[in-house]
């Protein structure tokens, strides 16, 4: 059996509590050395086989997963966050299928989650976003052409773009040719949730130079839009006047739900 587990966005405490028991009774772990926190792998039996797949190919894991001698043990493949954004289990899970072994998906918190907890940040504020776009820059890995980055600005939506810190230069310039404005708020979250976590808060204009100046060029989320502002509506749901299943409201003139 194969246990696809999310691990969280960095900190060994964040993932879930049955991703920690997974880990705990595996016979063998594949972890993404390249971004999940080794301190998880203290979790596991020291009889545990330990396998890093920053090292290796989809074919060289699948081969681990399918020898002989693990066709009745318990494995954990370890992603970073949650393994269903840029996790890359789709191809994965097709291989398994073809091979007849069995698999579940223990789901993780992702690094944009951990993001806006260090922010402190809602990204969902009345008035303000009710639409959340999670994207990335086409680099050596093509985006369809329709989700290019100046075509998803155009929404106006909040923005949290992975796997881009490398192209900032390219990104801004695409964010305000999408329509941002150049003072728009910005954020560089770099290595959300770990200890050596860092936050730059800056602009659309700015955020290529704030990053060059603090040296972060890779394993940081950029988030994007007037969430980060001060400006916004109040929230319904808690207002004297909203009317719910559960509470009454008290205004003359009452908005129901």
């Amino acid at each position: 059996m194969v246990h696809f587990v999310g691990a969280g966005p960095g900190a060994e405490d964040l993932i879930t509590l049955r991703g920690a028991r997974l880990i705990e009774t595996a016979d063998a772990i594949i972890y993404a050395g390249s971004l999940v926190n080794p301190a998880l792998l203290s979790r596991a039996r020291t009889d545990c086989e330990i396998f890093n797949s920053a090292e290796m190919t989809l074919e060289q894991v699948i081969a681990v997963i399918t020898a002989p001698e693990r066709a009745s043990r318990e494995i954990v493949r370890l992603h970073t966050g949650d393994s269903s954004i840029y996790g890359a289990v789709r191809e994965q899970m097709e291989l398994l299928d073809a091979a007849g072994i069995d698999y579940d998906v223990c789901p993780g918190v992702s690094s944009f989650c951990g993001a806006a907890s260090s922010l402190r940040a809602e990204y969902t504020l009345p008035g303000v976003s009710q639409t959340v776009i999670l994207t990335r820059m086409e680099g050596r890995t093509p985006v369809p052409e329709r989700e290019e980055i100046s075509s998803l600005a155009a929404h106006g939506a909040t923005m949290v773009i992975f796997l881009s810190t490398g192209m900032l230069d390219e990104l801004s310039r695409r964010l305000l040719l999408g329509g941002y404005a150049d003072d728009t708020p910005a954020a560089i979250v770099y290595k959300a949730t770990w200890p050596d976590e860092r936050i730059l808060r800056t602009t659309v204009g700015e955020m290529a130079a704030a990053a060059r100046d603090a040296g972060i060029s890779k394993t940081a989320l950029v988030t994007v839009g007037n969430f980060l502002g001060g400006v916004h509506d109040r929230s319904k749901l808690y207002d004297p006047a909203f009317t719910t299943e559960f509470r009454q409201g008290t205004a003359t003139e009452q908005i129901t739900e």
